[in-house]
């Protein structure tokens, strides 16, 4: 059995310590959107096709999650007026997602929700150890891109 190296523990200390904020971050952004109709899942969605409508596969990919969980979360945002389907011009299957006015609406509010929840969580951290933190992160996102880029190359084979 492979041990792991004084770096591998290091960066196993980190993806768990990953994984609890982002369950508590889900919880809490969850209590941010619920009385909007929303939820974190939802909030994350609405966030992509601010700027540009989208199709579902390319909201899936940037949030890094699979195409048929982001596909269940905008029909739910469809029937509650969220966001409607779009003719793309690309594509004649994949519909693009496109907020509605309830939507940009509810997501102008929640946005204004977490600028507040955000400033009262971060007074009085470390600035410094904040964006050291948020450095190691995108270093490990990046990383990870390339493993998984490099395993595709390969046929997923290691």
């Amino acid at each position: 059995m492979a041990k792991l190296t004084a770096a591998g523990e290091l960066l196993t200390e980190l993806v768990l310590e990953v994984f609890r904020v982002n369950g508590l971050a889900l919880e809490a952004g969850d209590a941010l959107t619920e009385s909007l109709g929303l939820s974190s899942a939802r909030w994350q969605v609405l966030g992509v096709v601010d700027h540009e409508p989208a199709p579902v596969a390319n909201v899936a990919r940037v949030m890094g999650l699979a195409r048929q969980s982001v596909q269940q979360t905008a029909d739910a945002l469809e029937r509650d007026g969220f966001i409607e389907y779009r003719e793309n011009p690309h594509h004649r299957r994949a519909k693009l997602i496109a907020l509605t006015a309830r939507g940009r609406e509810a997501l102008q509010k929640v946005e204004a929700r977490q600028a507040t929840w955000a400033n009262q969580l971060a007074a009085g951290m470390d600035a410094k150890a904040l964006r050291s933190a948020a450095e190691g992160l995108r270093q490990v996102r990046q990383r990870l891109e390339e493993d998984t880029a490099a395993d595709s190359r390969a046929g997923g084979a290691r």
